[in-house]
């Protein structure tokens, strides 16, 4: 099995009135995905965007469009975002009430499904479900604000998760106060990442692979 690193930078760091031209420019920078962090103001205290500008941009890549819901309820708006080009669609197992049904529901639309868990969430609300799953995306901060610390004792639930996967074809993600002196995680099984707002504004200056991957791949202590 493939231990690729994905680098996955937010759309959160762009400058939004040219957000096509920043997508194309981190996907020149190296970017693997491009990360797409919906927010409602009221699963989390900030409001980003929806479908309509996420279809905006799609023609300026062919790249993942990997798009994590932080909104609440998630279920009625899934097929908008599919029909808008995303490829996978993570939502919050705090935000829904049948997590196993919000899973399906995305499968059935033809789209990955992801599952993210807030710092505070055990990773066994998963347990569950691992087979619906194509992605679990662990935040390493709080959800609903950018420019974040990392929160190091995150480090321990993804060597949790990863046993857990096993031989799964299962992405984690992590979200949150990723930089160079964070990446030096324990490498899971296929590892994505998500760099904190001063990398991905810096990738149209410094290619996002050469600051990001060789982190990712140095093993930290145990």
């Amino acid at each position: 099995m493939s231990h690729k690193t994905i680098i996955a930078p937010s759309v959160l760091s762009a400058d939004f009135s040219r957000l096509g031209e920043e997508v194309e420019a981190v996907c020149q920078a190296g970017a693997d995905w491009i990360h797409l962090d919906v927010m409602d103001g009221h699963f989390v205290p900030n409001i980003t965007f929806g479908p309509p500008v996420i279809k905006a941009i799609r023609n300026r890549t062919d790249k993942m469009f990997d798009c994590h819901l932080m909104i609440a309820p998630a279920d009625p708006f899934l097929a908008a975002f599919v029909d808008a080009g995303c490829g996978i669609i993570t939502v919050h197992a705090e935000a829904t009430t049948h997590l196993d049904r919000s899973l399906q529901a995305i499968r059935d639309l033809g789209c990955k499904a992801g599952v993210s868990l807030n710092p505070s969430t055990p990773e066994t609300v998963v347990e569950y479900v691992l087979e619906r799953l194509d992605l679990i995306l662990l935040m390493t901060v709080n959800p609903g604000f950018g420019g974040q610390a990392f929160i190091p004792s995150v480090v321990e639930k993804v060597r949790r998760v990863k046993s857990m996967i096993g031989s799964r074809p299962i992405h984690i993600e992590i979200d949150g106060g990723v930089t160079p002196e964070t990446a030096p995680l324990p490498r899971p099984v296929r590892m994505c990442w998500l760099p904190a707002p001063r990398c991905s504004k810096a990738a149209t200056r410094r290619p996002t692979r050469k600051t990001l991957r060789p982190s990712a791949r140095r093993p930290m202590a145990p």
